[in-house]
Parts: C-alpha cells; sequence; structure tokens
C-alpha cells in the first residue's frame, strides 16, 4: 500500500492561517509505503510532519456541526488516556456523554486560556474545525496560528483526524514498521499475487 500526504510550510509563512481553502498551500508531499494501508498512513502522516506522542493532552474546540463526528475521535483519545481540554460548547457536548473534559477559556474570557495551555506544552494535539468566515479576530486563527509557532499538530479536518487515529492505532498495536526498498515491496506484491492465483486455481 502506498500512501501520499502533502506537506505544509506553515512555520516559514507568518500570519498565514492553517486552516485550508480552495488556494494551493502546500510546498509538496510525502509517500509512506508498507504492507498495510494503516502502516503506510502513519509513515506517510509521520513523514509529512504530524508526529503525535503516545501521551499528554488533546485541545479540543469543534465547531457546532461538526461535534457528533468529532465525539468517537476524541473519546479514542480519551480512552488512550489522553487529557482533553476543551472550550466551554465543546466540554458541555463531550461531557453530555461522560467524557472526563477540563474546560479552557477561549481568549476573550480572560487568563489563563487555551493559547496559554498551547504554550505551556502540555497539549500535544489540537484537533480545531474552523466555524464559518474567515475573521482574524476569532479564536480559531489564533489557535492554529499558535500551534504551528509551539510544533504541536493541528487537524482542521474531521476525515484528517480519523486517519490519524487508524494510523496511531497501528502503532499502539506493536505493528512494526519495516523499511524496505521499492523492489523489496514489489517482490512481496508479486508473491501474494502469486499465492492467490494459485488459491484460486485449487
Amino acid at each position: 500500500m502506498a500512501v501520499k500526504a502533502p506537506v505544509f510550510s506553515f512555520s516559514k509563512l507568518a500570519e498565514v492561517d492553517v486552516d485550508l481553502g480552495p488556494e494551493m498551500k502546500s510546498t509538496g508531499e510525502v509517500m509512506g509505503i508498507d504492507l498495510s494501508f494503516d502502516r503506510a498512513l502513519y509513515k506517510a502522516m509521520l513523514a509529512a510532519g504530524i508526529s503525535v506522542p503516545d501521551g499528554g493532552a488533546v485541545l479540543a474546540t469543534i465547531a457546532d456541526r461538526d461535534k457528533p463526528q468529532a465525539l468517537p475521535i476524541v473519546k479514542v483519545f480519551h480512552d488512550w488516556g489522553f487529557k482533553i481540554y476543551a472550550t466551554e460548547g465543546t466540554a458541555r457536548f463531550l461531557s453530555s456523554f461522560g467524557l472526563g473534559v477540563e474546560p479552557v477559556r477561549k481568549v476573550s474570557e480572560g487568563k489563563p486560556n487555551l493559547l496559554d495551555e498551547i504554550r505551556s506544552g502540555r497539549i500535544r494535539l489540537v484537533l480545531n474545525t474552523p466555524s464559518k468566515g474567515r475573521d482574524p479576530t476569532r479564536d480559531g486563527p489564533k489557535i492554529r496560528r499558535a500551534s504551528v509557532e509551539h510544533g504541536i499538530p493541528c487537524i482542521t479536518s474531521l476525515d484528517t483526524a480519523e486517519a490519524l487515529v487508524r494510523a496511531l492505532a497501528a502503532r499502539r498495536r506493536g505493528e512494526e514498521f519495516e523499511v524496505r526498498t521499492i523492489d523489496e515491496y514489489v517482490a512481496v506484491g508479486k508473491a501474494a499475487a502469486r499465492a492467490k492465483a494459485a488459491a484460486s486455481a485449487e
């Protein structure tokens, strides 16, 4: 399996929002190859700079329309032992489904707030789905910019978050991530195809 992932150089582009629009912002792409999709996906995401440790805290600030889809993703991190921080609305939603959540203030609500948590080093992953509109005075752009400046992966698409969970699950299962040449992967693929053809012939 081969998975390609875009690479973004937001850290080199001052004042650029991490939230992607129709304009092209990627500066290249990487590819992960392995014998399963999950492992190939993990390699691609790691090469693209999305590296999440096995513990720490996740900051979730989710737009209302995305909360139902985000729930199972956040629950996985919760069940893995990550501490969950969330803004008031997101915290209330997650708590209603039995997740232990630590509420954090928005920037406009005083200090300490979510930007202070990001700067503290406790946050290891940010899940932030943007609200409608591109008002730079909102918390969203500030959250995303702060995560870039402090080297914290910031996921703005729940599809990407689901892929990340799937990739991390492969790592947590203890699966081996081998490094092979393209020729070796081709040989393995051909051998698998021959075995499949022989089984079908029987």
